[in-house]
């Protein structure tokens, strides 16, 4: 068991703290769940688990095939598109508001006690 130790900002303490701050994380809150590089890679799994999207995403692959085909290929890509992409705008808003909240939380001015 570790426990956390801090050190106050003191010019003979600076070398117990470097020492310390090595083993823990920041005190960063991190509420997001995507990035910019991982946003459309990250959602689209999320969104392909949800049966319903699987179920419209298995008709537009059988529609390519002209054997199958029951509708235009393009007509039935309409539907899936609409809701991932509603989707997708949902997920990225709340994501954001929730990146500007953690911003702030960051940012924001502590009280430090010393004895």
């Amino acid at each position: 068991n570790k426990w956390r130790i801090v050190f106050p900002d003191k010019g003979r303490q600076r070398k117990d703290w470097k020492q310390a701050s090595t083993f823990y994380a920041g005190n960063r809150i991190q509420t997001t769940k995507y990035t910019w590089f991982t946003f459309l890679a990250q959602n689209l799994f999320e969104q392909l688990h949800r049966l319903g999207n699987l179920y419209f995403f298995f008709l537009v692959f059988l529609n390519w095939f002209p054997q199958v085909e029951v509708f235009h290929r393009e007509i039935t890509m309409l539907p899936l598109i609409v809701v991932l992409l509603a989707s997708m705008t949902k997920d990225a808003t709340e994501d954001y508001r929730k990146y500007r909240f953690d911003k702030t939380i960051n940012f924001s001015k502590t009280r430090v006690y010393d004895k």
